[in-house]
């Protein structure tokens, strides 16, 4: 066995068979992502939408998406993260099938809230059931392995899609719909049920409370949110206003699909080989690294012009910067969050993200018609520079309020761990049990 096999087996294992059907259910269901990437596609090809109609109508999918994901956070904390998952993945399948039948305006921007809301209902539920079943330690690991499925399933859809496309749009979402259902099968028939029954010791606060107002009210968390936000901010740029600036530099449609699919090539044959790296690294510089990366690949365009190897190179390093960014982002929430309520914190966090995919083409098109690309790439970098910042800054105080050294090896017990411990049992070793 040679030196990268046996690095591959070292950051695959460890993890329990319920970590194992998750990510066989987040692999199934990426495998068959057939509608959303050709949606705007579709209703302006097939149904003759405007583009501007398309955009409203993936606006209100993303509207859809923000609810699901505090819906899904809520959800889970209260019926079940086996519950949430498998019934949102139901409904998911159901009103996609649906939405290849229709064609009024209406029912299609129904269809496409109601489809936003319940495919991203399941995401805090899926966040929270690692959290639950990988020990402080592993977190990482493991949402970095679970993200490599989710890309590998979406880098095999794309290809599918555009085959399936061209026997009639009807099949995409008859596929996906089949594909969501089976997700769904796999849910409820292999994963346990992991959400905790409630706290094994005292704490300051009631269990009835640890709900979305008690967490409104955690302002490094909020920060958190707002960190990423501004990362989801950047990213959002590779789908939305790179096209339009490649394409105002005479760079055709071709070339774009070609380059932004280095990102999906690059997190699939990266994201563990990363992730082995990065294990066990301080994580106010994973995240301030990952911050900078992106930033400044974004920033790489603004020299672009014409250079197809340039907007190559842009992708490639905020791809890194996302590779870093998505597993560790997932582990800081989990340190922050109260046992009782990770489906909650992970939903709030989600929340942050579907807004930023609402508002990044806006604010990305207008900086674009305003100020031009160059403009739009150097906020990109001030962007990234600033949230470097804002990553070390938030991690460091939160260490510091809770006794701990600024360089923490991952193994060590989570933030919010170590503050009630202190606070409730100030002279004991034990431990509480929120994670």
């Amino acid at each position: 066995m040679n030196k990268s096999t046996r690095s591959l087996a070292r950051s695959l294992n460890g993890f329990p068979d319920g970590f194992w059907w998750l990510w066989t259910s987040t692999l199934v269901n990426r495998l068959g992502t057939f509608v959303f990437p050709f949606l705007a596609i579709y209703l302006t090809s097939v149904l003759g939408y405007s583009a501007a109609h398309a955009g409203l109508i993936l606006a209100i999918y993303g509207v859809g998406a923000s609810v699901g994901a505090l819906l899904g956070g809520e959800l889970s904390d209260r019926i079940g993260r086996r519950a949430t998952m498998g019934g949102a993945q139901l409904v998911t399948a159901v009103v996609t099938a649906a939405m290849g039948f229709v064609t009024g305006s209406t029912a299609i921007a129904v269809l496409a809230f109601s489809v936003g809301a319940a495919a991203s209902a399941s995401r805090p539920a899926i966040s929270a059931m690692i959290v639950d079943l990988v020990p402080p330690e592993d977190r990482q690991r493991a949402f970095s392995v679970n993200y490599w499925a989710s890309n590998i399933g979406f880098g095999f859809s794309a290809a599918v899609a555009g085959v399936l496309a061209h026997q009639g749009y009807l099949w995409l979402f008859i596929g996906d719909a089949v594909t969501t259902l089976l997700c769904a099968v796999v849910m409820w028939v292999k994963l346990p049920e992991t959400r905790p029954a409630g706290p094994e010791v005292p704490s300051p606060v009631p269990a009835a409370r640890v709900g979305l107002g008690h967490i409104l009210g955690d302002s490094r968390f909020l920060v958190l949110c707002l960190l990423g936000f501004a990362m989801w901010m950047m990213f959002y740029q590779g789908s939305s206003s790179l096209s339009v600036a490649m394409a105002g530099s005479g760079i055709g449609t071709q070339a774009y699909g070609l380059i932004i699919a280095l990102n999906g090539i690059l997190i699939v044959v990266l994201q563990i080989p990363v992730t082995s790296m990065l294990k066990g690294r301080d994580r106010r510089m994973v995240l301030a690294l990952s911050a900078l990366l992106t930033g400044v690949g974004f920033g790489v365009n603004g020299f672009a012009g014409t250079s197809v190897i340039l907007y190559s190179l842009s992708v490639m390093v905020w791809t890194l910067g996302e590779i870093a960014y998505a597993p560790a982002s997932a582990a800081a929430v989990a340190e922050l969050s109260d046992e009782r309520a990770h489906g909650r914190y992970q939903g709030l966090f989600g929340f942050s993200t579907s807004v930023a995919s609402i508002l990044a083409p806006l604010v990305g098109g207008l900086a674009l018609d305003l100020w031009g690309g160059p403009a739009l790439w150097l906020l990109c970098v001030a962007v990234g520079v600033a949230t470097a910042a804002g990553f070390w800054a938030l991690l460091t105080v939160t260490r510091r309020a809770s006794g701990r050294s600024d360089v923490v090896p991952e193994s060590e017990p989570p933030l919010l761990e170590q503050e009630q411990e202190r606070e409730l049992v100030p002279s004991s070793p034990t431990r509480s049990p929120v994670a």
